[in-house]
């Protein structure tokens, strides 16, 4: 019997561990993948437990048996799975080694300090160790009165950076879900070191179909901008930061807005170029992408909805000397918004000079900042950290 459950658990350890290198098929796999991918270092030891009793259970066996084959398999296969599941801290260890040099080589040379992985983070639980909670501030800050009423909640850091920048977080959620409250521990940890953070709600599709959302982030900007004195903030040093669809809303806002205000924009697992997106979409996808377009932007980009999708595409407003430093983060494996999306992105960006680091994780998929404390979430760390420091650095005057 004994032999029976650890096989069967070490099986499923071995197909949980195979979403590290291949791409999740399902939705509900995807959700394993998050697993695996940034939980892995803790699950590897289900697979040393599985594998210490089947190597007891093999010098007990007798000679020769079927049982001593299967006990012995048992062995490997946990062997297997810990290889697999321990893959994504290797590789975010292997990325380590040279991310501040290319760090400096796209965004510029900043004075950081302390190590990219840092090792007492690999074993916190989210929600525990990451420092004190800041108070939150729930302001509205557009259509108020109306049913489509905006809100943003603030963290006002408890020690303030001087020349901080404010970080303007953007929600996912395909443009019909999702709201301001997602992945708080992350506005929290910013909020703790120093920076404040307004995150930020937006219209949704189908009832509000772009350019709205474009609209919202922009009127929140202008507000926060009004309101600088009161929240302490500096009026002219944002960062903007998108997950998902909310990455395609912050750097379409950052790339056409012209504003020397947005000193760079952080955009993690997002789509650039809607018509691409509408070239692959099919109804049977994992997230229905022909519905989501057809609500976002009223459907496909032929005739004049075309500048519709032109208008939503940042890959097509990247210009020379005018767009922010960028930075993009993407998994190879995510399944829910192409890893070709940020590659052509990136492509756009090298080709018009424009500063910026395209963070490729080899094991990721889709939200792989989940756990801030995870493979993915050390190196997004590291790296937006990077960024916030080259937004602090003073701009030259215009005499200079």
């Amino acid at each position: 019997m004994l032999r029976t459950v650890l096989l069967i658990w070490v099986l499923g350890l071995v197909a949980l561990g195979s979403l590290t290198v291949v791409r999740a098929p399902t939705y509900n796999t995807w959700k394993l993948a998050i697993l695996a991918g940034e939980f892995g270092h803790w699950l590897m030891w289900l697979a040393v437990a599985a594998g210490c009793l089947a190597f007891a259970q093999g010098l007990m066996a007798e000679s020769g048996t079927m049982g001593r084959w299967v006990t012995w398999g048992t062995v490997v296969l946990a062997l297997v799975a810990m290889c697999l599941l321990l893959r994504p801290r290797w590789e975010a260890w292997r990325i380590a080694q040279d991310l501040p040099e290319a760090l400096e080589a796209g965004l510029g040379k900043v004075a950081l300090k302390g190590p990219v992985l840092k090792r007492g983070r690999w074993w916190r639980l989210p929600g525990f160790g990451n420092g004190e909670a800041v108070a939150v501030e729930t302001r509205v800050f557009a259509h108020e009165g109306t049913d489509a009423e905006l809100a943003l909640d603030f963290y006002r850091p408890g020690k303030p950076r001087a020349g901080a920048a404010c970080i303007v977080v953007v929600h996912g959620g395909g443009w019909d879900s999702g709201d301001r409250q997602q992945l708080t521990e992350w506005n929290q940890l910013w909020a703790g070191r120093g920076y404040a953070v307004a995150a930020v709600s937006y219209r949704l599709a189908p009832k509000y179909p772009w350019p709205a959302q474009r609209e919202d982030v922009v009127s929140a900007l202008a507000w926060l901008k009004a309101h600088a004195a009161e929240l302490g903030i500096a009026s002219d040093n944002f960062v903007l930061l998108g997950r998902s669809a909310g990455g395609q809303i912050a750097t379409a806002v950052a790339y056409t807005a012209h504003d020397p205000a947005i000193r760079g924009v952080v955009s993690l697992y997002s789509p650039y170029n809607m018509r691409f997106v509408w070239s692959i979409a099919r109804p049977d996808d994992v997230l229905n992408s022909v519905k989501l377009l057809t609500q976002y932007l009223g459907g496909s980009p032929e005739g004049e909805r075309g500048a519709l999708y032109d208008s939503a595409s940042p890959e097509g407003m990247v210009v020379t000397g005018q767009t922010p430093p960028t930075l993009l983060i993407h998994g190879e494996l995510d399944e829910l918004v192409w890893h070709r999306h940020s590659e052509r992105l990136d492509a756009r960006l090298t080709e018009a000079g424009v500063p910026h680091y395209f963070l490729s994780l080899p094991w990721a998929t889709h939200a792989c900042d989940f756990n801030l404390n995870g493979p993915s979430g050390q190196l997004i760390d590291y790296s937006l950290r990077w960024l916030l420091a080259e937004a602090e650095k003073p701009r030259p005057s215009v005499s200079d």
